[in-house]
């Protein structure tokens, strides 16, 4: 077996032993290194499993996983929740964010609203549906059969959010207001956002550009 001579410093090494795995830090005065020449360390890499994804982050990974719902399932208060998501994205990922949001005010009856239709007619509340606006009669005319590229996708992820385990959310249930920097007209965001930091997504295997959405909690 060879061993190579070290002179001065430290050596941080994995060494495998038949008791397992044991990792330590030598520091190296002078003379041989603790840690033998031997080609075994590579040719039987160790593979660490990584963090278990949510049902969600799972069938985010293909949108088309995401569990097929019949129509007769999709009643008036998934309707709105899909309307909603879809007028701010169409992007599955983001699309769950915000789902989360709007249920986030439903659960903690934020604004006093109860429903999702409730939370999503809210005057000023969701840009696409701010009193008098022509982009809100289009997306509130969206139904179960409508053929827009995408809304079948934002009917099953409504689905899922709104009857998700509360433990699968994203952020803290307080976490009931969000804004899009390249949506933002006249300034870079909303006076409620100013000194406020956005929160962390939960979600591992979701990486939200933060000039498309920013996510804020506890903003009254």
């Amino acid at each position: 077996m060879k061993m190579r001579l070290y002179t001065a410093g430290v050596v941080a090494a994995i060494v495998v032993g038949s008791s397992g795995v044991i990792a330590y830090e030598h520091e190296l005065i002078g003379g041989p290194s603790p840690v033998p020449m031997d080609n075994s360390l590579t040719e039987h890499p160790i593979t660490v499993p990584g963090p278990r994804l949510t049902p969600i982050e799972e069938a985010l990974q293909d949108p088309r996983k995401f569990d097929p719902i019949g129509p007769e399932h999709i009643d008036s208060e998934t309707l709105w929740l899909a309307r909603v998501i879809f007028s701010e994205t169409k992007r599955p990922e983001e699309q769950v964010l915000v789902a989360w949001v709007v249920r986030n005010r439903v659960d903690t009856r934020y604004r006093g609203r109860r429903t999702f239709e409730g939370a999503v007619l809210d005057p000023w509340q969701f840009s696409a549906f701010r009193p008098g606006s022509e982009t809100g009669i289009f997306y509130s005319g969206l139904h179960v059969h409508s053929r827009v590229p995408g809304w079948q996708t934002a009917l099953r992820i409504a689905h899922t959010v709104r009857f998700a385990d509360s433990r699968h959310r994203p952020f803290s249930a307080e976490t009931r207001h969000f804004y899009s920097q390249r949506s933002m007209t006249g300034t870079a965001a909303p006076s409620w956002a100013h000194g406020v930091a956005p929160v962390e997504i939960g979600y591992l295997s979701i990486d939200v550009d933060e000039y498309r959405f920013r996510f804020y909690e506890d903003i009254s």
